[in-house]
């Protein structure tokens, strides 16, 4: 908590809007993403969905296949709690949805389903993609399929496997990814091990999310690297999510954003 405190002061000093940023695309999509503050129709299943997930009275037996959870000591959790304390929040999954309806992504892959906080949000986003997303729980996995469902979301395939799992057993070199939100294993190799396996599925104007790039000391050298890759060549840090971008017509620029 302490690493967090002291890494959020760092970038509340770093951190600029718009007004400093002199690139019309990281511009356009501050102003006319970021910061959109109209109220959207979407908004309104989000928070039923999220209602509904905090108002369940079960408990699932949780696997971690990542670096753990900070608040949870047993496995066996109450679903609540999942959704208050390790689900998305409800102002990232707002902006989660304006940034996949920004962007208007044709195909999205997802590591870490959980409740599907966040998947919701990137189907409402955009429901004409088609959109992949992983998890090893399979009770969480359950969880979250029954939801989507309940909310008559069909453009998500659900697939239990862990995330090394499937990138050993298909093949992503004829596969493009417009989107990726990353949000399974916060762990420096494993984040790092990822960014290079899904390399061979970028696009020009394929967007990365990275989610909970200062949780650990590990996790900002993870980001660091990241951005020094010579593919490449926007990255945007919000402190919770670090964006990145591998669009050629750029220059290489990095941004620490206030959102």
């Amino acid at each position: 908590m302490i690493f967090q405190i002291k890494s959020y002061i760092k970038f509340l000093w770093n951190s600029k809007n718009e007004h400093a940023v002199h690139s019309p695309f990281v511009f356009s999509l501050i102003t006319k993403c970021f910061y959109d503050k109209k109220d959207k129709p979407e908004y309104q299943v989000l928070k039923n969905y999220r209602k509904s997930l905090l108002e369940n009275k079960e408990t699932i037996d949780v696997t971690d296949f990542g670096a753990g959870s900070k608040i949870f000591n047993s496995k066996t959790r109450p679903i609540a709690k999942i959704a208050k304390t390790a689900g998305i929040s409800r102002k990232r999954a707002e902006l989660l949805y304006r940034i996949t309806n920004y962007f208007q992504p044709d195909s999205v892959l997802e590591l870490g389903t959980s409740l599907g906080l966040a998947t919701s949000a990137l189907a409402l986003g955009n429901p004409k993609t088609k959109i992949i997303t992983l998890e090893g729980c399979p009770n969480t996995a359950n969880q979250c399929q029954l939801q989507l469902q309940k909310f008559n979301i069909n453009n998500v395939v659900s697939l239990r496997t862990e995330f090394s799992t499937y990138f050993k057993t298909n093949n992503l070199q004829p596969t493009t990814y417009n989107l990726i939100y990353f949000d399974g294993n916060h762990q420096k190799q494993a984040t790092l091990d990822y960014f290079e396996l899904l390399l061979p599925t970028i696009t020009n104007d394929t967007v990365w999310i990275f989610d909970d790039i200062h949780w650990s000391k590990e996790m900002e050298e993870a980001w660091e690297i990241i951005k020094t890759h010579p593919k490449v060549t926007v990255t945007i840090d919000t402190f919770q999510w670090g964006l990145v971008f591998f669009r050629r017509e750029q220059p290489k620029e990095h941004f620490v954003i206030r959102t």
